[in-house]
């Protein structure tokens, strides 16, 4: 395990955040609390190589934010590849996707999210089996998503569970220093831990350095405004048993 000097520390905050629960299948209806998996897409829009992974620590919260309701346009397709290709090529028409208000292409549906939060995530940086241990290593990466954050530096804006809620974020060298918010001791229930099974992370290679996707769940449990999220300490659920954890 490893110490508090040795985890990155990021404070990420935001206007909105709706982080989806999967059971919803056509209204959008956020979890109280970051999801680890929404924590590890932040740290990399900050900082990623597929010779390394994150594995999330804990998540704080700074502020738990005010539920609010909206209803919004949302694309019901998308765009594939091989049309994307006829298009630069002259041999399609171009077909547009159109989300306005009764356009064919969209649908109005409500949402359920979270206004003004702000997190606190604390993550390890591990190596995958595709890293040269001669020249790739954890404290390499630590340093470098350390200068990127410090400098406000991302490969893309990082966001809060959706693209267009865009996050703030910066560097933590005093993890004690900050003050965390009066949530008190509650069960969440079971959440979604990660669409990528963390027990596969390690094994991206140089012939497979890509994770097939595979949703992992846990009972998710906010002590003292803190929800712990290490694997270790944790028990994962994964798909063939979440529904039976679920209805205990």
């Amino acid at each position: 395990m490893k110490t508090q000097s040795d985890l990155v520390a990021i404070r990420v905050w935001g206007d909105f955040a709706c982080f989806t629960r999967p059971e919803m299948k056509v209204e959008r209806v956020s979890y109280p609390i970051m999801t680890p998996s929404a924590a590890r897409g932040i740290l990399e829009a900050i900082f990623w190589e597929p010779q390394m992974y994150y594995l999330i620590d804990s998540i704080a919260v700074i502020k738990k934010g005010r539920w609010f309701s909206f209803r919004r346009n949302e694309v019901q397709r998308v765009i594939s590849i091989p049309d994307a290709q006829k298009w630069m090529r002259g041999a399609k028409a171009v077909s547009y996707i159109e989300a306005g208000g009764g356009a064919t292409d969209a649908a109005q549906r409500n949402m359920l999210a979270l206004a003004d939060v702000s997190y606190l995530i604390t993550a390890e940086v591990h190596r995958t089996k595709r890293g040269d241990p001669s020249r790739c290593n954890e404290q390499k990466y630590f340093g470098e998503i350390r200068r990127r954050a410090l400098k406000g530096k991302c490969c893309h804006r990082p966001s809060l569970g959706c693209r267009e809620f865009a996050a703030d974020f910066e560097w933590v060298e005093d993890t004690s220093a900050v003050e965390l918010a009066d949530w008190s001791d509650e069960d969440l229930g079971l959440m979604l831990y990660d669409v990528f099974d963390p027990d596969k992370r390690t094994v991206a290679t140089d012939e497979d350095c890509h994770v097939r996707p595979g949703a992992v769940f846990f009972h998710a449990k906010i002590q003292n405004a803190v929800m712990d999220c290490h694997p270790d300490r944790v028990a994962l659920i994964r798909p063939k048993n979440a529904e039976a954890a679920s209805c205990s």
